[in-house]
């Protein structure tokens, strides 16, 4: 499976952290959660991993992150930045931030040689979740029936935080467990009743602990990059041209679209694997402790592949 990609959105790191150096280590030796990610991925077989950053961030993520990764795989980086238009558009004035992850994905179309995963930069996904879409990615083919992806799916019960609402892609899936939709339910809590999403009324509404989610773990073949490419021109006519300074491009609103269309299939993959994430200052505790257990149990070396954090 060496001819398998994975991409890792790390974009908005800086952002939401105020800069790389300043993302809270979750390992012993001061490992990130990224790193975890790509030696995740590298033990699941996957030959290639590409970093979408910005510009800004880019002397620090190599520092932190990539220097390491380099003596592992084969590692290119791709910079996401708001100027990152077809030639003939024009970014909107005050328009500051990129244009979402499905702008981050289109941006790698010219160093991913093959089938790829695309995974989220601080998102904890567990060790068989690679090894289940790698194993997927090894012989996923387009057909004549149309294109052939997956999404992991996690329990939504295994990605909830204590201590606030979450935000999810709730997802139909038919009986022969292929995606129907996803919809994105944006106030998730946790509730002595269960889980319950507040609607844009600001009424509540249960879901099934069990229910699948994604978590923005996607696995596809080339042909999703011709698709992103044609889908984000009409995008930049329509939506971004309605709400210039705020609409995004989103990945899974493509993948909804291809499969409503029936141009595309998506294998949905569940998981036991619980997800951790640092949505709350109060969930880094939760996520340490997690890694330290992983650990102790032989599931990760206490320093990785000599990673060191600064």
């Amino acid at each position: 499976m060496s001819e398998c990609t994975i991409v890792i959105l790390a974009a908005g790191i800086g952002s939401r952290y105020g800069g790389l150096k300043q993302a809270d280590p979750v390992g012993p030796h001061g490992q990130l959660i990224i790193h975890y990610s790509v030696y995740d991925a590298l033990r699941a077989g996957f030959g290639k991993v590409v970093f979408v950053i910005r510009h800004e961030i880019e002397e620090v993520f190599r520092d932190r992150v990539g220097r390491a990764v380099e003596r592992q795989m084969d590692v290119s980086y791709v910079f996401q930045e708001v100027q990152g238009l077809p030639d003939g558009v024009s970014v909107p004035p005050g328009r500051k931030k990129p244009w979402g992850t499905g702008h981050a994905v289109l941006c790698c179309k010219d160093v991913v040689p093959g089938n790829f995963a695309v995974i989220n930069a601080d998102d904890f996904y567990g060790a068989t979740s690679y090894a289940t879409l790698g194993g997927f990615l090894a012989s996923a083919r387009d057909t004549a029936e149309g294109y052939h992806y997956a999404m992991m799916g996690y329990v939504l019960s295994n990605t909830l935080s204590e201590h606030g609402s979450v935000a999810r892609g709730v997802c139909q899936v038919g009986p022969a467990g292929y995606l129907e939709s996803v919809r994105e339910r944006r106030h998730i809590i946790q509730t002595p009743d269960g889980p319950q999403f507040k609607d844009e009324s600001g009424s509540f509404h249960p879901l099934s602990p069990d229910c699948l989610v994604s978590m923005n773990m996607w696995g596809f073949t080339p042909s999703f990059f011709g698709e992103l490419e044609t889908r984000f021109q009409v995008f930049l006519e329509s939506d971004a041209a309605t709400e210039p300074l705020s609409s995004e491009f989103l990945l899974p609103d493509v993948v909804n679209d291809l499969v409503e269309q029936g141009k595309a299939r998506v294998k949905v993959l569940p998981t036991g694997e619980k997800w951790f994430g640092v949505t709350y200052q109060a969930d880094r505790p939760m996520v340490r402790a997690a890694i330290d257990r992983l650990i102790a149990g032989g599931q990760y070396p206490a320093d990785l592949w000599g990673v060191q954090g600064t």
